[in-house]
C-alpha cells in the first residue's frame, strides 16, 4: 500500500508509567528517568508524529508530578489518566558491559496496579473510543494484580473498534511461573492483532523455541503480524497472509538497552498507522499487508530501537531523527 501520510485517529496507550533509577556515567552515583515500557512507547509515538494518549495511574507525588511533565512535554494526551493516591512505582535498573539492562522493581502498594472498573469507564465510553484507531498494552499492568484484569477487560471491549497491539515484555522477577504466564499470553493472542515479543522474553516463556516456530504458532492464534525481536540481529517476521520476514539489524554503538524495544513498537505502529492499516475497518487490510509494506515497516521500527540503543535511557527518536538518519553516523560507531 502507498503511504498517503496525514492519517488521523489516536492510538491510545494503556499500563505503567514509573521512574526508572539508573546508574550515572560516573561516580557511582543514581539517576532517575521516566520509564515504564507503556509510557515509553506513548512517548515514541508522539515523538514520531501519531496522536498518542496514554491510560496510567499516575501518582499524585513528586516523581508523578515529574511523569506527568514529561509526558505532556512530548505530547502525549493525559485526558484519561488517573491522579492516584499510592506512591510512584520504581525500576532499579541494571546496565551490562554489552549495553543489556537488567531490572529490578520497587512496586508494593504503587498506583500503576490499582486499576479499578470505575476508572476505565470513562476510557471505555463509545464516544472516546470512537476516536481510537489502536490501543497498545503490555508488560505488567497487564499481569500485576488487582488492576490487570480490568486492563484486559479494556483490551477486549476496545477491539470491535481499534486494533489491538500487545507486547508481553516479560519481567521473570514479578512474573511468577512461565507456564502460567504463557497461559495469559495465549489469551491475549486471541484479541491481539499487532504482537511484538522480544527473543530475551521467550528465553523464558518458551525455553528453546526458535523465533520462526513462535511466529508461526502464535500467527495460528489469531494476530494479523507477530514480529519477534532479536537485539542486534534484527527481527524474524509473518503476517496473516502468509509473509515471512527477516530484516537484519543496524549496526550501532550501544550505549544501552532501556526502552529499546519500546521504540521497536512504538515505530511499528507509527508505521502501520502512516499506511492507513489501524482501526478495526482496516483489519482485513492489515491481515493481507504485502511484503514490501511489511518490511518497510519492519526495517523502519529496527531503524528506531538503533536510535534508541545509540544513546541513554529510554529516548526514542523523532520523526526528523528517524527520517534524516540523525543519529546514524553515532549508532554506528562513526
Amino acid at each position: 500500500m502507498t503511504d498517503p501520510g496525514g492519517i488521523p485517529g489516536v492510538v491510545a496507550v494503556a499500563g505503567e508509567a514509573l521512574v526508572d533509577v539508573v546508574p550515572a556515567p560516573v561516580g557511582g552515583y543514581f539517576e532517575l528517568a521516566p520509564g515504564g515500557s507503556p509510557a515509553n512507547v506513548a512517548v515514541g509515538l508522539a515523538r514520531l508524529g501519531v496522536p498518542a494518549r496514554l491510560l496510567a495511574r499516575i501518582a499524585d507525588d513528586l516523581l508523578g508530578r515529574r511523569l506527568r511533565a514529561h509526558l505532556e512535554g512530548n505530547g502525549v494526551d493525559l485526558g484519561h489518566v488517573v491522579a492516584a493516591a499510592e506512591p510512584t512505582s520504581l525500576a532499579l535498573v541494571s546496565v551490562g558491559p554489552d549495553g543489556g539492562a537488567s531490572y529490578d522493581f520497587r512496586i508494593s502498594g504503587t498506583a500503576d496496579w490499582q486499576w479499578t472498573a470505575a476508572e476505565l469507564a470513562d476510557a471505555l465510553d463509545p464516544g472516546v473510543l470512537g476516536a481510537v484507531l489502536a490501543v497498545h498494552s503490555g508488560s505488567l499492568a497487564l499481569t500485576m494484580p488487582p488492576g490487570a484484569a480490568a486492563l484486559r477487560e479494556l483490551l477486549a471491549r476496545a477491539r470491535p473498534t481499534a486494533t489491538i497491539s500487545y507486547d508481553p515484555n516479560c519481567r521473570p522477577l514479578l512474573m511468577g511461573d512461565p507456564a502460567d504466564v504463557l497461559v495469559g499470553v495465549h489469551e491475549l493472542l486471541a484479541i491481539a492483532d499487532v504482537v511484538k515479543v522480544s527473543a530475551e522474553d521467550l528465553h523464558w516463556l518458551l525455553p528453546g523455541a526458535t523465533p520462526e516456530a513462535v511466529v508461526e504458532d502464535w500467527l495460528g492464534r489469531g494476530p494479523a503480524i507477530v514480529a519477534v525481536t532479536l537485539g542486534a540481529d534484527g527481527v524474524v517476521a509473518g503476517s496473516g497472509s502468509g509473509f515471512r520476514a527477516r530484516r537484519s539489524g543496524r549496526p550501532v554503538e550501544v550505549v544501552d538497552t532501556v526502552g529499546a524495544g519500546d521504540t521497536f513498537s512504538a515505530a511499528l505502529l507509527a508505521g502501520l498507522h502512516r499506511r492507513g492499516l489501524l482501526g478495526a475497518a482496516a483489519r482485513p487490510a492489515l491481515r493481507a499487508i504485502d511484503a514490501a509494506t511489511l518490511e518497510a515497516v519492519l526495517d523502519g521500527a529496527v531503524a528506531a530501537a538503533a536510535i534508541t540503543c545509540s544513546r541513554r535511557g529510554a529516548d526514542p527518536p523523532t520523526a526528523a531523527e528517524l527520517a534524516t538518519g540523525e543519529g546514524a553516523a553515532r549508532a554506528a560507531g562513526a
